[in-house]
């Protein structure tokens, strides 16, 4: 590790979570992850990182430790449970929650942080899997605004829009608008190839075309041409934007918000993981649209 660099330790190791610890490896620090399942583990052990048996041990041994776990049960279980976060403490300690979570959990959770004398951010993420292997992802932050500044070198290695958006809970809170627009994006854009392509359109052209107007948008770049192939690998899983629309509908209903196309959208992933899907990328909202037209756009 070179000198000036804190101990980092990292839980969760994902989708997200081993390519953001690959860049924390390429940035000179040398993390110590955990993972309940330990193969992820052996892989960035092999890589440069050292190895912990538990949430509590990889506390105890650094100054910063980060969380990036799939919901807010799991965030609960590693830093209050046993052998969790809080169990080890100490003086300088700084959690940073990277997964996302309700707004209200993660109150809860910076509540029992604080009695234990430990410093919390929320920062939840948006960019996918290939935005963290990257390095690109966009970095929503709730906290102190100290505690965000001393954070700042590890978001600049996994990140590249890195945002403080106030107090904490305000990140999961942000992170909540994303997941409304991404959700709504790709249930638009699945409607629109199905349309032109039950219509007779091909939809290559489809995709072209609405990639060079006011229609462009992030999910026409990246998934665009695995929709139309029917790849769909997860970056990030249907399952996962579905407890995101959980955690949107439950904050609107704390905040006495409207939200009447997210709860439609909210439907439809619930019918794609009651089907047995809720493993695929979440692109594949547009299987919905397919068996509600009854025409598939890989068949065209």
């Amino acid at each position: 590790m070179e000198r000036g660099k804190e101990n980092i330790g990292f839980i969760g190791l994902g989708i997200m979570g081993k390519p953001m610890v690959r860049n924390l490896l390429k940035a000179g620090y040398v993390p110590c992850v955990y993972n309940r399942s330990r193969a992820a583990v052996s892989e960035l052990e092999a890589e440069g990182a050292t190895a912990a048996n538990s949430s509590k041990e990889a506390a105890e041994r650094s100054d910063i430790v980060i969380t990036m776990l799939p919901d807010s049960s799991d965030v609960e279980a590693v830093v209050l449970g046993t052998n969790g976060i809080l169990e080890a403490a100490h003086e300088g300690l700084l959690l940073i929650d990277m997964s996302t979570i309700s707004p209200v959990v993660t109150k809860r959770i910076a509540a029992e942080v604080e009695k234990a004398g430990t410093r919390m951010l929320d920062a939840p993420v948006s960019g996918g899997d290939k935005g963290a292997i990257a390095g690109t992802l966009s970095i929503m932050a709730g906290g102190d605004a100290g505690d965000f500044e001393r954070a700042m070198p590890l978001f600049e290695a996994m990140g590249k829009t890195i945002r403080h958006c106030g107090p904490l809970g305000s990140g999961q809170v942000v992170k909540a608008c994303n997941q409304i627009v991404v959700a709504l994006v790709i249930e638009a854009v699945s409607e629109a190839m199905v349309l032109g392509s039950k219509a007779g359109v091909d939809p290559d052209v489809i995709l072209q075309v609405l990639s060079g107007g006011l229609a462009q948008n992030r999910v026409l770049d990246l998934r665009g041409p695995t929709m139309i192939e029917h790849d769909f690998t997860p970056g990030f899983k249907a399952r996962l934007h579905r407890k995101d629309m959980g955690i949107i509908l439950e904050t609107a209903r704390e905040f006495g918000v409207a939200l009447p196309v997210s709860a439609l959208v909210d439907q439809m992933f619930t019918h794609l993981v009651a089907g047995g899907k809720g493993d695929l990328d979440h692109s594949s909202l547009l299987l919905v649209i397919e068996a509600l037209s009854n025409h598939s756009i890989n068949e065209a």
